[in-house]
């Protein structure tokens, strides 16, 4: 419950970093619930899924921004399009950088961007990931040397998988949001609609079963949803692949891929929904789908800025 005695904050705190670097991971640990998809793959995050966390009485509401990355693609373009306007748009902003990597030439990119973006008074924190990766006298030169590099308003060491420093962040950030009433109800822990989430997942358990290309040539939409009189759900899928080898790959042999993605995608579907869901998949081939204007859509990016 939150603490009506102390005055209501409430703001956005956009997350941001090179890919991998455990943006997900953070968000889910602060929200406490898995409402972004984490795998070991770089790019997995697209849409601006926003986690939604109470520390005492703010709410905090979690951009997580697809990875900064060079483009190639249009998505790609679209993406790195979507996690600055996610950072410009916040009232928060940390940047999340990797412990054993440091000040790697891509996150001299985003500083290089973040120093031609620096909107007003918005504060930047440094959040180090990973930090059970280094020593203590590696992590303080990090510290040091990413402060000489751009002027934080805090640095934090933290791990985001285990847990250590998150708290020490997420009340600092309840600190620094904006004095108001809250803007989503006190139960609601992500605004992305259940049927971007219930994809999100599905395409999650593909990523971890197909290997090298492939995840980033196919998209997930939940086409159908119908909640039953005996409680439970019917779910319809469709997993869109550009190339007709690439539905043999997804749907493996004698369907069996496929089968196993759905059986996991259900089981995470019901835990996270609390009641039982029947998932359907379908797998169809969309050679343009990278370049359609409404999968871009469905996934929260703006086609324009691919």
């Amino acid at each position: 419950m939150s603490d009506q005695t102390q005055t209501q904050r409430a703001g956005f705190v956009a997350l941001i970093g090179e890919p991998n670097a455990g943006k997900s991971t953070l968000l889910n640990r602060m929200v406490g619930a898995k409402v972004s998809i984490v795998t070991h793959k770089v790019q997995t995050t697209r849409a601006r899924i926003r986690g939604i966390a109470q520390e005492g009485a703010s709410q905090l509401v979690f951009v997580d921004t697809p990875g900064l990355f060079r483009p190639k693609r249009r998505l790609d373009r679209a993406m790195v399009a979507a996690a600055w306007t996610g950072a410009a748009d916040a009232d928060v902003v940390v940047l999340l950088i990797e412990a054993h990597r440091g000040l790697t030439e891509g996150v001299e990119a985003i500083l290089k961007g973040l120093d031609e973006r620096r909107e007003g008074d918005t504060p930047v924190l440094l959040a180090i990931n990973k930090i059970d990766r280094v020593q203590a006298d590696r992590l303080l030169a990090l510290t040091q040397k990413m402060n000489d590099r751009y002027p934080f308003a805090g640095t934090f060491l933290i791990s985001a998988e285990k847990g250590h420093g998150v708290d020490d962040l997420r009340l600092d950030l309840a600190n620094r949001v904006p004095e108001g009433p809250w803007l989503y109800p006190e139960d609601q822990i992500a605004d992305a609609p259940l049927r971007a989430i219930a994809a999100e997942i599905t395409r999650e358990k593909l990523t971890l079963r197909l290997h090298q290309e492939l995840p980033y040539q196919l998209t997930v939409e939940t086409e159908a949803w119908e909640d039953r009189p005996d409680g439970s759900a019917r779910i319809d899928q469709v997993i869109y692949v550009i190339r007709d080898g690439h539905k043999g790959i997804v749907l493996g042999r004698k369907g069996e891929t496929t089968k196993a993605v759905g059986q996991a995608a259900r089981a995470e579907l019901e835990a996270f929904l609390g009641h039982r869901v029947h998932l359907f998949l379908q797998v169809k081939v969309r050679p343009g789908w990278l370049d359609e204007a409404e999968r871009f859509d469905a996934m929260g990016l703006d086609f324009k800025d691919g």
